[in-house]
């Protein structure tokens, strides 16, 4: 394409714009709604375009007196001009694809050129306009940053219009709140009055455009021409809605609608809300500045709440006013609470983005950041304490107050019903207990992908007899504290079989690193040390023998079902007993899935999966049809990826742990990376944080491979992830295209997986 060709119309005031394909790539922003607009027959105001390579172009033929484009750039603002021949004041405009708040604003009121070399003066008005346009596209010589390429920077376009008559008028093409077709109010003033016309208007952008407009007419003598629009950043519910109402007018198909719905903001609609305050009164006020409600332990530094985070601790973060080092950290954090901000403040802006309730700006609210403490009105806390912040009023409360599942119905319900329609990929869920697994099926969950056992022993009264057995000192002593344990774990398991009715359940053999159940404080330890009849100093020397350097890869995983045959037993009894409850109870048959985790070899895997199929054989339940057993493991270590072709010949299923797989093939530690990847991303050291967004190159290669080798040794394998890259979107468009039969993530990720597949098999 010539240099003359990207000068034209897109609107011209007589005849029709007649675009190359060349041209219509070039059109972007406003551009395009204006041609499109003008393209359908609705009057529009007279509009010419010009790209930056022309346009300095036309400045190195002015320095030259070479006349040539200059000539063509002349006709092209006669396009202008209406049948009257008199050359309109004009107005300068730019047109990005997304919105910088540091563009120029519209240049009106500017006088035509009186001759050609005027034209391109940049002494003279409509010359000196288009080039204040283009340089507020930010580019500077030598300082163009990020993927923005030269070749990007020469296509940026500047737009030229007639200025309008009449009474300029804003409205939105769909109401931002309720989704329901406008014209709806842009501002607190109301809908404009507006001819009839504007009603065809807005159905023909809303169809071309697919999202809300904020939609400039002129209005003069009855009729109103199109001026500009761009798009609007509505809520979610919004968007939702208006995707189902095209749906049903035919503007779009079901696929359409799931296609063009982002994943990532579902979660704004996913997160609880609070159902009583128990008279309870706010010890803070501030501004709602993102919705939902949030309950957790307060973390006054970004490090801390991906901390928490990695710990799978939900925590609040407390700053006095948050910045773009501190993103990682509101990510990380269950809620925000600042004493600074307002609705468009840092902390709204990203909170609203990532889903996250906030409260801003509270007044009675001071932080120490060098204590880790924070003042609120006359109550003092500290690191560690609870609180509860409602997003929707503004509201702060002491401690944690009970919060209410979100539901899914209406139009989220019904996009989600016609994503399941085109998904071939199965999502499960990573719940250990009846109301997380009730939560995930009301949000659509096929299964349970990943039980952790070990979290079942969080009360108070469990947490004695687990650490009564880490502590045992021999054998004996461990099948004396195993004996609770079992009657404790054939109800958690029989319930959870029974609220997944005949649904798939993965149970992971006992995993944690021992530390994380033994106590640490001073405090602690006496305590513990008088429920298990000790005394401290032998409690201590205890733990002392037990300490391990690096826990994380220590004795854990499947390396205790070997060294601890008798954990092994206890829950394998217990799983068989509450499958056995559940099965008398149920129609359906329950579907156990055992999982041995953090393998690194085959023997490990032949010797767990022998000693499993023995005791579950021995009771009897899998002679009926009552139960069905498989067995598989966990993939999360280096070795395993690269011995998969050994390991699934033992085995019915892989599911891959993708965040210890993501720790041991970086060599990097979950709890202690943020306190250095925040630097990495900002020095493009890495691109994302590999433990939010799966490393296609390393961690990515690692599953890939395995999935290769070990269906190679077993075509019958079946395939999970069932780590938390399985809710993140960027991640699940990587795994769909490794053949997976199913993810598994957190409840409220569960639409978001289940959107996001559907994507990815269309």
């Amino acid at each position: 394409m010539s240099l003359a060709q990207e000068m034209f119309a897109i609107a011209p005031a007589t005849g029709k714009a007649d675009l190359s394909a060349s041209q219509l790539k070039l059109l972007s922003g406003k551009a395009r709604w204006i041609f499109r607009v003008s393209e359908a027959g609705f009057p529009t105001i007279p509009t010419i375009a010009i790209t930056r390579a022309a346009w300095e172009a036309l400045q190195a033929q002015r320095v030259k007196k070479d006349p040539r484009l200059r000539t063509h750039w002349v006709s092209c603002l006669f396009r202008l001009v209406d049948k009257e021949g008199k050359p309109p004041a004009l107005v300068v405009r730019t047109s990005a694809s997304r919105h910088n708040g540091g563009l120029m604003p519209a240049r009106i009121g500017i006088p035509p050129p009186t001759n050609e070399a005027d034209s391109v003066d940049p002494a003279r008005p409509l010359a000196r306009a288009i080039k204040d346009a283009f340089d507020s596209y930010g580019y500077e010589a030598g300082l163009w940053t990020g993927t923005r390429s030269a070749e990007e920077r020469a296509r940026q376009i500047v737009l030229v219009q007639a200025m309008a008559e009449g009474d300029i008028e804003q409205f939105l093409t769909r109401d931002a709140v309720t989704g329901a077709p406008g014209p709806a109010p842009a501002n607190a003033a109301g809908v404009p009055k507006l001819p009839e016309s504007c009603g065809a208007l807005v159905s023909l952008l809303d169809a071309k455009a697919g999202r809300h407009m904020i939609c400039v007419v002129a209005v003069s003598g009855g009729e109103a021409r199109f001026l500009s629009a761009r798009p609007l950043q509505a809520s979610i519910a919004a968007e939702l809605e208006a995707a189902v109402d095209r749906v049903g007018a035919g503007v779009w198909t079901r696929q359409n609608a799931v296609n063009r719905t982002d994943p990532a903001r579902l979660a704004q609609l996913l997160h609880p809300r609070l159902t009583s305050i128990n008279g309870a009164p706010p010890i803070a006020t501030g501004l709602g500045v993102s919705p939902g409600a949030a309950s957790g332990f307060i973390a006054f530094t970004a490090e801390d709440a991906a901390r928490m985070r990695a710990r799978g601790k939900h925590c609040i973060l407390v700053v006095t006013e948050t910045g773009p080092g501190d993103v990682e950290g509101m990510k990380a954090a269950t809620g925000i609470l600042t004493a600074r901000g307002g609705m468009t403040s840092h902390a709204g802006v990203i909170a609203r983005i990532t889903g996250k309730p906030c409260v801003a700006g509270v007044r009675n609210l001071s932080v120490n950041p060098l204590e880790m403490s924070c003042q609120i009105g006359d109550k003092e806390f500290r690191s560690g304490d609870r609180l509860t912040i409602d997003g929707s009023d503004g509201s702060v409360y002491a401690g944690m107050l009970p919060l209410s599942q979100p539901h899914i119905g209406g139009a989220l319900g019904t996009l989600l019903d016609w994503s399941d329609a085109s998904r071939t990929i199965a999502v499960r869920t990573n719940v250990e207990t009846v109301e997380s697994a009730q939560t995930a099926l009301s949000f659509g969950a096929e299964g349970i992908g990943l039980a952790r056992s070990e979290h079942m022993f969080f009360s108070p009264e469990r947490m004695v007899a687990l650490r009564r057995l880490i502590l045992s000192e021999d054998e004996n002593d461990r099948t004396r504290a195993l004996e609770g344990l079992v009657d404790y774990q054939t109800g958690d398991y029989a319930a959870l079989f029974a609220v997944m009715r005949g649904m798939p359940v993965t149970v992971r053999l006992f995993d944690p690193p021992l530390h994380e159940f033994l106590p640490r404080s001073e405090e602690d330890v006496e305590d513990t040390a008088a429920s298990l009849g000790l005394a401290v100093r032998a409690l201590r020397l205890r733990l002392e023998r037990i300490a391990e350097v690096n826990p994380m890869l220590g004795h854990r995983g499947v390396r205790l079902a070997i060294t601890y045959p008798e954990i092994l037993q206890m829950q394998i009894q217990a799983l068989m007993a509450g499958a056995r409850a559940a099965s008398e109870t149920q129609r359906e048959p329950v579907l156990l899935e055992v999982m041995v985790p953090f393998v690194s070899t085959a023997s490990e895997v032949a010797f767990v999966r022998e000693r499993v199929m023995a005791i579950a054989g021995n009771s009897g339940l899998l002679r009926s049809d009552r139960a069905r057993l498989s067995f598989g493991t966990m993939i999360e270590l280096p070795r395993a990826c690269l011995r998969a072709g050994d390991i699934a010949q033992m085995v019915d299923f892989f599911s891959f742990g993708t965040n210890d797989l993501t720790q041991t093939t970086f060599g990097i530690s979950r709890d202690d990376a943020p306190t250095f990847l925040a630097s990495y991303q900002r020095k493009a050291i890495y691109e994302r944080d590999p433990f939010v967004t799966i490393d296609e190159k390393g961690v990515g290669e690692m599953i890939s491979i395995a999935i290769a080798r070990g269906k190679a040794a077993n075509p019958r394998l079946k395939i999970g992830i069932c780590g938390e890259h399985a809710g993140d979107p960027a991640s699940l468009a990587y795994f769909a295209g490794l053949g997976v039969d199913y993810v598994s993530c957190s409840p409220y990720r569960v639409p978001i997986a289940r959107l996001t597949l559907a994507q990815a098999s269309a």
